[in-house]
Formats: C-alpha cells, sequence, structure tokens
C-alpha cells in the first residue's frame, strides 16, 4: 500500500479515479504552500514544486495497493510525473507533479490563487 494524493482526475467523480477505485479514501487535505497549481487546459492540473510563490492545494489522500497505483501511473499524462508531495500537517506522501520543462507548454494556466482543480473546473462551467 501506498499514501497517493491526488488532485486532479483521479480524486472521486473524475474521469482517473477508476484505477484507485475502491482503495481507503483517507480525506481531504492540502499540500505544504511549496507549490504553484498549474492547469494543463481543462484537462489535467499539476503541481509545480518552488521555493516561493506556492500555496496550499487542495486534494484527497488514498491508501493505494501497488497494482492499483501502477495502472493509475499508466494512465498519467506525460507532462507529469510521480514525485513525493509534502502534506499541509507535515506528512509525506506519493504525488504527481509538473515533468521538469513542461510548465511552459502551450495552453498552461497558472491556477495557484484557486488552489482546487474542482473549483476552477466549475469557474470555466
Amino acid at each position: 500500500m501506498a499514501l497517493m494524493f491526488l488532485n486532479g482526475e483521479g480524486m472521486r467523480g473524475g474521469s482517473a479515479h477508476e484505477h484507485i477505485a475502491g482503495s481507503a479514501f483517507l480525506g481531504e487535505i492540502r499540500t505544504a504552500p511549496d507549490y504553484r497549481f498549474l492547469a494543463f487546459g481543462s484537462g489535467f492540473p499539476g503541481l509545480l514544486p518552488v521555493d516561493e510563490g506556492g500555496t496550499r492545494v487542495l486534494g484527497e489522500l488514498y491508501d493505494v495497493p501497488m497494482a492499483k497505483l501502477r495502472r493509475l501511473l499508466g494512465s498519467e499524462p506525460e507532462q507529469l510525473e510521480l514525485s513525493v508531495v509534502a502534506l499541509s500537517d507535515g506528512r509525506l506522501t506519493f504525488g504527481m507533479v509538473v515533468r521538469a520543462g513542461r510548465a511552459d507548454d502551450a495552453e498552461v494556466a497558472d491556477i495557484t490563487e484557486v488552489a482546487s482543480w474542482r473549483l476552477h473546473l466549475a469557474r470555466l462551467g
């Protein structure tokens, strides 16, 4: 089992949640304030680790069996990679971050001020 922080389509109701369905949901939680939050169009978000100017991004924490984690990772976009993410309560967990050099891709918007994928999508309509 692995603790996994999800902040996009892997969350409940998201298009990638099926890959971890049945995993133990440990609750909503925010990251430490060490990340900018980016939107790759309306398809998916990404955490961008920063030394300053970050915020606490809202997401969900799961205890995921390794076989399910492998399926989830296989569904992740190429712009993201697995890393260790710091949570607001001081814990470290797995999570997806923006791959080096991909923050400047076309159609990337900084949604750090919103700090929530669901709220961002709701604002898009």
